[in-house]
């Protein structure tokens, strides 16, 4: 962690050690009322989460973990083969009363905080772009965020994210089965192939998240395979 991105420091108690090296950011959404009400959250040892930092609508950065430690804010999870992506993740939380409460965009503030943090974070770890996920995306079928509204491409205008490629053919797969098996190559759990498609329409198509497969989503999984398998994903 490097100071200067961060306001302040609220440690929690609900970490342990680190089995693997950082190889991912995943991030999430509170689905709180408030951030005062997650902060508590956080730092309560009967609720046994937790997160790495937490930042405000306002852009208050707050260190909950330390990032050589284990932070529990995955669950239960997997990404391109691991499945404790705790140990191998830094997790943010940024604040946002979520599909619950009355989910809304991400503030400008937030975001401008979030970027250097994140830079810092990738920089430090060598962490692969591919790799900045949200928590929709490790764990399909039980998260949402942080959400159709969160703005991936200006994380990627910054190197800080995958960009959404153009999807210039409509592609379709012979069966959804060809579809499922592409998806999970590419990295998400296909235990429920519906939950993973649309996991991967909430990242990459956000205005139409149905759990159908189509050309478009299909030719943007087309393109994302041909970026990773190229180099072009870091």
């Amino acid at each position: 962690m490097t100071p200067w991105l961060v306001n302040r420091t609220v440690s929690s108690p609900n970490w342990d050690e680190r089995g693997l090296p950082v190889s991912m950011v995943v991030l999430h959404y509170t689905g709180m009322q408030t951030g005062q009400e997650a902060l508590e959250r956080m730092c309560d040892a009967e609720a046994k989460v937790s997160a790495h930092y937490m930042i405000d609508t306002d852009g208050t950065v707050t260190s909950l973990v330390p990032e050589d430690k284990r932070a529990w804010h995955a669950g239960r999870s997997y990404w391109r083969g691991e499945t404790d992506i705790n140990s191998a993740s830094v997790g943010i939380e940024m604040v946002n009363p979520g599909h619950e409460w009355g989910y809304e965009p991400f503030p400008d503030d937030q975001m401008t905080a979030l970027m250097p943090l994140l830079a810092d974070i990738i920089n430090r770890h060598d962490i692969a772009r591919a790799n900045v996920v949200g928590h929709s995306d490790i764990a399909p079928a039980r998260k949402q965020d942080p959400g159709e509204l969160f703005d991936w491409e200006r994380l990627a205008q910054h190197r800080l994210a995958m960009a959404t490629p153009k999807a210039r053919i409509a592609l379709a797969y012979d069966n959804p089965g060809a579809f499922y098996l592409a998806l999970e190559r590419y990295g998400y759990d296909i235990s429920d192939g519906r939950a993973a498609t649309r996991a991967f329409q909430r990242r990459w198509r956000p205005d139409r998240i149905d759990g159908e497969i189509d050309g478009q989503i299909g030719a943007l999984l087309f393109e994302l395979l041909l970026e990773r398998d190229t180099g072009r994903a870091r």
